[in-house]
């Protein structure tokens, strides 16, 4: 079996807090991962937006795009409108070889307002998920006809948080929305991830290595503080410097034949966590366990002319 590891430029620079964000360019950011030993990086908001300018920064990094965030909004906006916003993001995508675009709801969401704490997250009712999971299923089914696939990725803060809502939005959507599975989010919302791979390994397209601190996330306030506060706090690390097992996390994947990326997000103060000492942490840590889990980790980066 074949894994590639890439990691989310989240860790050097964050998109929801300045304040957790280091000054460093792009091509210092690939540097570093690379260095480590990842071949791939997630799109951030300091990369170029046209293949252009950005398959030169790649091809010298000896890097490729594995993924990168979508906002959408299917939950209380149309298709049309995500439509029209995802379709350059396809276009650049398909243009510089990424796997997929990472779906992620922002649309009733509360992950980015610091001033919203956890327990005001919205609940959507049965019939509510029911036709939310319908309308990602067509939106799933159009990008992918399009050329460039979806991954869902259920996120704390957003309308699927916990393991029953994951779970309900699964059976009511259909192949045509992969899942993004977030080791973190799901554990910080008290999931069990090794049920939830038992229940949607067919589906798992996509595979989000965040580990957490367990003692940081049980001193929340869920009544009193947010999403970001608690990123803010250190609930999330690098696998081998959190609570998660991930050598049973891994051998689970393996154990149902998966087979592709496993992408380190993680973040975090890269003050207090220099970004490059915490991917050679993540990335020493994955290759433990892939090892033991009979993963034959991909050293290619940016594909050979």
């Amino acid at each position: 079996m074949k894994a590639k590891l890439g990691m989310s430029p989240i860790a050097w620079w964050n998109d929801d807090l300045a304040e957790l964000s280091d000054d460093v360019s792009l091509e210092e950011c690939l540097r570093q991962s690379r260095s480590a030993g990842f071949t791939g990086m997630e799109q951030g908001r300091r990369f170029p937006s046209t293949p252009e300018a950005m398959l030169p920064i790649l091809k010298k990094a000896d890097v490729t795009l594995c993924g990168g965030w979508f906002s959408g909004t299917l939950v209380n906006e149309n298709l049309a409108a995500n439509k029209d916003r995802i379709q350059p993001m396809i276009d650049l995508f398909k243009a510089v070889d990424a796997p997929c675009i990472v779906y992620g709801e922002v649309g009733r969401s509360i992950q980015g307002d610091r001033s919203k704490p956890l327990a005001g997250k919205a609940v959507l009712s049965d019939d509510e998920m029911k036709a939310y999971a319908r309308k990602l299923t067509e939106f799933g089914e159009w990008c992918a006809g399009q050329g460039m696939p979806l991954s869902y990725h259920h996120h704390m803060a957003a309308v699927v948080q916990f393991e029953h809502e994951l779970d309900a939005f699964m059976k009511h959507s259909g192949e045509g929305i992969p899942l993004l599975l977030d080791a973190g989010h799901l554990a910080f919302a008290g999931g069990d991830v090794l049920r939830a791979i038992d229940n949607h390994h067919k589906r798992i397209s996509h595979v989000h290595v965040k580990d957490v601190r367990m003692d940081v996330i049980k001193a929340l306030d869920w009544t009193k503080q947010s999403f970001l506060d608690a990123v803010a706090l250190g609930a999330f690390t690098v696998p081998g410097d959190g609570s998660l097992d991930f050598g049973k996390i891994v051998q689970k994947f393996a154990d149902y034949g998966y087979e592709g990326w496993f992408v380190v997000e993680a973040e975090q103060d890269p003050r207090k966590n220099p970004p490059l000492k915490m991917a050679q942490v993540g990335h020493a840590e994955l290759m433990r366990v892939m090892t033991a889990a009979g993963y034959t980790v991909e050293t290619q980066g940016f594909p050979a002319a």
